[in-house]
């Protein structure tokens, strides 16, 4: 690997190693941790869930700074990536890892002690699937890395509803299964905007390794699955007629863009066609704040 980050243009500042953190990311996270908690049943506890969200928040950005530290070759090249800290001389990639493992063992403690050894088990786990598996195995070596690899972002309501319950039952893992379906079309659309990158970088993302077509293809297929798997958690009586409404309308558009994209040519080199490919991106992630939030609206109205 290349040894990029070792030494430093300038001292590095209190906001570049928030940016190690990946707080964009990590709002996402937190934001579908709480939800699975407020979802989870009981009263809760209002200390206990700041505990855990903190935990899992906390988790999130150890992993986003050990993903750093180990594809720090990898941002160097890609235009996207390549202003960030350590690729930009201004954290070395030491500091990164030292601040990512760290933040892990405090993550993993806390969640201990707040909570119980399975919430704890269930964030050991994601830090490790997702700097390990997904990191330094999967996004090397295959193009379903982000299929595969995205179980590590899915998991975060399962860990804060085990945190307050002490299990995780069916429902719990449904909200995971919705993040899980929703990885692979959000990113797909963003590496057809991406593709030279990755191609530069020989990471082998799916229109890299099969081209601009199928990973339309791919995204569209992936969308069907989505769009009734956000519709399940009313059926299980998880989520009401607020969540229903938002996720048939939700899950129809999202399923309209990529129908919109697979008849696009995004992806083949003209940014004139990536529009469709710009607009499913963008909306996958309203998406998932929304859906997340109409359950959160449903629970609270109805407790």
């Amino acid at each position: 690997m290349v040894d990029v980050g070792a030494t430093q243009e300038r001292p590095a500042s209190a906001s570049d190693y928030l940016a190690l953190l990946k707080p964009r990311v990590m709002s996402l996270v937190v934001f579908t941790a709480l939800v699975g908690y407020i979802a989870a049943p009981g009263a809760g506890d209002p200390v206990l869930g700041f505990a855990v969200v903190l935990a899992i928040a906390v988790a999130a950005g150890a992993s986003g700074a050990l993903n750093m530290w180990y594809d720090a070759d990898i941002d160097t090249v890609m235009s996207r990536t390549r202003t960030r800290p350590i690729p930009a001389g201004r954290v070395s990639r030491d500091d990164a890892l030292m601040l990512g493992l760290t933040l892990s063992a405090l993550s993993v403690v806390t969640m201990q002690l707040a909570a119980g050894v399975l919430a704890a088990g269930l964030l050991a786990f994601t830090i490790f699937f997702y700097a390990v598996v997904y990191t330094m195995w999967l996004k090397r070596s295959t193009p379903q890395n982000i299929v595969i690899g995205g179980l590590s972002g899915a998991l975060p309501p399962a860990i804060a509803w085990a945190a307050k319950a002490g299990a995780a039952p069916l429902d719990a893992w449904l909200l995971v299964a919705i993040i899980f379906m929703w990885t692979p079309p959000h990113f797909w659309a963003l590496s057809l905007l991406s593709h030279k990158d990755y191609a530069d970088a020989r990471v082998p993302m799916l229109p890299v390794t099969h081209g601009a077509k199928s990973t339309r293809v791919h995204v569209f297929v992936y969308s069907l699955l989505l769009a009734p798997l956000g519709l399940a958690p009313v059926l299980t009586g998880l989520g009401g007629a607020i969540y229903g409404a938002v996720a048939a309308a939700g899950g129809a558009f999202f399923v309209f863009l990529a129908w919109r994209l697979l008849r696009s040519r995004a992806g083949e080199g003209d940014k004139a066609q990536a529009k469709p490919a710009r607009d499913l991106f963008a909306f996958s992630i309203l998406y998932l704040f929304v859906l997340f939030g109409a359950l959160l609206v449903d629970r609270v109205v109805g407790a």
